[in-house]
C-alpha cells in the first residue's frame, strides 16, 4: 500500500482522537479514548489494570507532545500528527512503532482479556473495537483475517502486528471507526 493509504489512517486516528471535533488533539483526548475503553469493559480507572491502561495512553501523548514540541499541556494539529505518526510509526518501523503504541497495545489486550486466558476472544476483540468507534460486523470481520493461526483467540503478538500493518499500511483490516 501506498504512503498516502497510511496517511488516511492517521488521518482517521487523528479525527477518532479529537473528541470535541475543535481540530487539534490534546492529552485529555487520550484520557477520553482510555475511559472509554475501561467503560466498556467495566473496569474502574484506579484498578492496577486502569492504571496501566490510563499510564499507556499518556505515555502516546507524553511523547507526540515532545515530538511536535507543543509539551506536555499544548495541543497538536493535524498537520504535525501527521508528520510526528508517519515519522514514528510508519517510517520508524517495528521499532518505531513498539517503541510508541506497542505498550497501549498491552494494556488494552490486558483490560480486553476478560477471560483471564492471556488472549482476546472475538466478544472481547468486538468489545475493544466497538469502544474505538468500529461498527461490531467490521469488527467479527477483522478478528477472522487478524487470528494467522486459526486459534479462535488472539495473542498479543497477533494483535500489534496486526495494528503496526493496519498503520503501516500494510493491509486493510478495518481496525478504525469510520
Amino acid at each position: 500500500m501506498t504512503a498516502s493509504v497510511s496517511d488516511s489512517r492517521l488521518q482517521r486516528r487523528f479525527e477518532l482522537w479529537d473528541a470535541n471535533g475543535d481540530g487539534s488533539i490534546d492529552r485529555s483526548d487520550y484520557e477520553i479514548e482510555a475511559r472509554r475503553i475501561l467503560r466498556s469493559f467495566g473496569e474502574h480507572e484506579t484498578s492496577p489494570k486502569g492504571r496501566t491502561l490510563i499510564s499507556a495512553y499518556l505515555s502516546m501523548w507524553d511523547a507526540l507532545a515532545d515530538m511536535t514540541g507543543v509539551g506536555p499541556n499544548g495541543s497538536v494539529t493535524m498537520d504535525q500528527f501527521l508528520d510526528a505518526a508517519s515519522r514514528e510509526v510508519v517510517e520508524g518501523g517495528n521499532a518505531g512503532f513498539d517503541r510508541t503504541l506497542r505498550p497501549t497495545i498491552e494494556a488494552i489486550v490486558n483490560i480486553a482479556d476478560t477471560d483471564g486466558d492471556g488472549q482476546v476472544n472475538p466478544t472481547e476483540f468486538q468489545s475493544w473495537l466497538r469502544a474505538t468507534g468500529v461498527d461490531p460486523r467490521e469488527a467479527d470481520k477483522a478478528f477472522a483475517r487478524i487470528d494467522t493461526d486459526g486459534s479462535g483467540a488472539l495473542t498479543v503478538e497477533e494483535l500489534v502486528v496486526a495494528v503496526r500493518d493496519y498503520h503501516q499500511g500494510k493491509h486493510d483490516v478495518a481496525l478504525l471507526g469510520r
